[in-house]
């Protein structure tokens, strides 16, 4: 490996992918052709229209929830999902240690306080084993996140949460397609959301989606937002813009799955990294696909990932997590070592590469082990 070929480009050699890193959203006739449609027929300045419509009859019959509300963000989704639930001011809400930190920021939002539970070891989603520790008098709801591609057990979850009283926010935001047994991710809490961001699977630039069986739900949230009109709404242009996305979910899904596997095979055993997400091969969506770096390289996070820009790939670092965070502002009933490992050694791949017409396995390799090289002949 001594060879021009493996010389960073960051130093003046070529690129492993000489395209570049992969552009999101892609361009996309179908997408285009709806929004021409709603301009078309005047329903993009409507509060209401046939675009909203659609895609909430498309995602109810997707995701088997009965009760669909479009809204602003998915942050504002975990909120409103929680007021749904009745959580107040003075109650908890149990979360993983390590999660996007919009979900830490929502329960605050309402004055109730979170809960920090750990993850589950060498993963990135929420620990069962150390639930039962997190329990008092005020628990009163969960975020369950499908994080990084990884599943949660919510099964297990939902058996410990009826048995205890508590309601399920499921958060799909990162894994909208995936498939937990016969039943979609999103149908197994009491309410779920989805993200619409400008950097997911199913992008509308912003806006997200509660989705629910319970009218008790539905009614407490409806309550909440209509202030005259909706108070977090999604447009007709951006809903207009989903509705096909919806179309081809299973089909690009399962692109990124293959070519994730492509990859992971094409690399091979790499000492940059202990270990990539344990269910490559069974998610079935693929966002962020989280790999833990191994302990000698985590002073390196930043420089890798700069390095990796280099080469054109994008595979940068992860969350910061909240066990850092005060006592003041959380309550921690356990040690969170498996959250402050999360946050110090994750580096999360994105998914455009995964879908790129341009994809190519060994080129995508060829930039990790030029930096793994050019690292590993440094310790």
């Amino acid at each position: 490996m001594g060879s021009d070929k493996y010389k960073l480009a960051i130093q003046g050699g070529s690129p492993a992918i000489p395209e570049g890193m992969a552009g999101w959203p892609p361009n996309c006739p179908d997408v285009e052709q709806a929004i021409r449609q709603t301009l078309a027929d005047g329903s993009w300045g409507r509060y209401e229209g046939p675009s909203s419509i659609q895609l909430c009859e498309s995602i109810a019959s997707y995701f088997e929830n009965e009760f669909i509300r479009l809204t602003s963000s998915g942050t504002i989704a975990v909120e409103l999902a929680l007021r749904g639930l009745g959580v107040q001011a003075s109650d908890e809400v149990i979360l993983a240690g390590y999660d996007f930190p919009g979900n830490f920021r929502s329960i605050e939002m309402i004055g109730a306080r979170p809960v920090l539970v750990d993850l589950r070891p060498s993963g990135w989603v929420i620990d069962t084993e150390q639930l039962d520790q997190s329990l008092s008098e005020k628990s009163k709801a969960i975020i369950v996140t499908h994080l990084h591609s990884q599943l949660a057990d919510i099964k297990a979850i939902k058996q410990w949460a009826g048995a205890n009283g508590l309601q399920i926010v499921e958060d799909c935001c990162q894994v909208p397609g995936a498939r937990i047994g016969d039943a979609p991710a999103g149908s197994f809490g009491d309410v779920a959301v989805l993200s619409f961001g400008g950097s997911k699977t199913l992008t509308a630039g912003r806006g997200g989606c509660l989705m629910t069986n319970s009218p008790t739900i539905d009614q407490r949230i409806k309550v909440f937002c209509e202030r005259g009109n909706d108070a977090f709404p999604l447009s007709q242009l951006q809903a207009a813009s989903l509705v096909p996305q919806m179309k081809r979910l299973d089909e690009l899904n399962q692109v990124r799955a293959r070519n994730l596997k492509l990859l992971v095979e094409a690399l091979g055993d790499c000492r940059l990294f202990a270990s990539v997400a344990d269910n490559v091969n069974s998610a079935g969506a693929y966002y962020k696909v989280p790999w833990m770096l191994n302990e000698e390289f985590v002073a390196e996070r930043d420089a890798i990932s700069s390095m990796l820009r280099a080469e054109g790939l994008a595979l940068d670092p992860g969350f910061r997590g909240f066990a850092g965070r005060s006592e003041r502002r959380c309550r921690k009933p356990g040690s969170l070592e498996q959250s402050k490992l999360a946050a110090e050694r994750t580096m999360i791949l994105h998914h455009p590469c995964l879908i790129a017409d341009s994809f190519s396995a060994e080129q995508a390799a060829l930039a990790i082990q030029k930096v793994e090289q050019h690292l590993v002949g440094q310790v």
